[in-house]
């Protein structure tokens, strides 16, 4: 008979934990949109600009002074696809480029070569200008 009370009490306990859930799912929650309010959107950039990996924002501004309209749509639609959840990689400088380069943007890049010269790095075009001094 202990087992029998035992169980009636469990049931019980069982039920009003039901009851309390379904009286608390009935409730009006709070309106989330507070919670939004306070949160400042962001501008397609700055969305973007939270996916840029190594160099990209280099190849970025880059773009952005020699094609300002057209990197600004490009942008656009990239921050867009972030968004919505369908980009959700991080962008590095090569695959930055090579986005703009598919869409008709030919960004130029300053690119620079350093070689090893006594130990130190120096740029090509120091040694080849060392070189040349060296011939004289």
């Amino acid at each position: 008979m202990s087992e029998d009370s035992e169980l009636e009490r469990l049931k019980a306990k069982r039920l009003a934990e039901m009851q309390k859930n379904i009286s608390t799912q009935n409730q009006p929650k709070p309106e989330p949109t507070e919670q939004k309010q306070e949160k400042p959107t962001l501008t397609p950039r700055e969305i973007v600009a939270t996916k840029l990996g190594f160099r990209a924002d280099e190849v970025l501004q880059n773009a952005e002074a020699q094609f300002p309209n057209e990197t600004k749509a490009v942008i656009g639609q990239l921050a867009q696809l972030i968004s919505t959840g369908e980009f959700d990689e991080t962008i590095d400088g090569g695959q930055l480029l090579s986005l703009f380069r598919t869409v008709g943007l030919n960004v130029r890049m300053n690119t620079k070569i350093n070689v090893e010269q006594d130990g130190k790095f120096v740029s090509l075009s120091e040694k080849l200008h060392n070189k040349k001094s060296e011939e004289q």
